[in-house]
C-alpha cells in the first residue's frame, strides 16, 4: 500500500511558490490537499465582507449603549447638583446619625453596650 504523502505543509509554509507548483504536479495527495485549501481561502473570502458588516453593526451598537449611558450620568449628576434637598441628603453628615434614631451612644457617637 502506497503511503500519503505529508510535504504539503512544509512546502506550502517554507517554500516558494515554483516549488509547490512542481510538487503539486507530480503527487496527487498534495494536489488534493491543495484544492482543499483553495474551497477553504474560497470561502473565507465570501465571507469576509459579511464579517467587517457585522463588527460595523458591533461597534456602532457600542457606540450607542456608551452614548445613552453617558446621557443618564449626565442627567442624574445634573439633578443631583441643581436640587438642594437630594444634594444635602447625600452629603457626608446631613444624613440620620444613630442618635438621631435615639439609640443611646457614648461621646464618640458609637452605640453604647452594657
Amino acid at each position: 500500500m502506497k503511503e500519503k504523502c505529508n510535504q504539503y505543509e512544509g512546502i506550502f509554509i517554507f517554500g516558494d511558490e515554483e516549488k509547490l507548483k512542481e510538487h503539486l504536479e507530480t503527487c496527487e495527495d498534495c494536489r488534493k490537499e491543495h484544492e482543499k485549501m483553495q474551497r477553504v481561502s474560497e470561502l473565507i473570502a465570501e465571507v469576509a465582507p459579511q464579517i467587517k458588516e457585522q463588527r460595523r453593526t458591533n461597534a456602532r451598537l457600542k457606540m450607542a449603549c456608551a452614548s445613552f449611558a453617558l446621557v443618564i450620568l449626565v442627567s442624574t449628576l445634573g439633578v443631583i447638583n441643581l436640587n438642594p434637598d437630594v444634594h444635602d441628603t447625600i452629603m457626608y453628615g446631613q444624613t440620620m446619625t444613630v442618635e438621631d434614631y435615639g439609640l443611646p451612644v457614648d461621646s464618640y457617637g458609637l452605640i453604647m453596650v452594657n
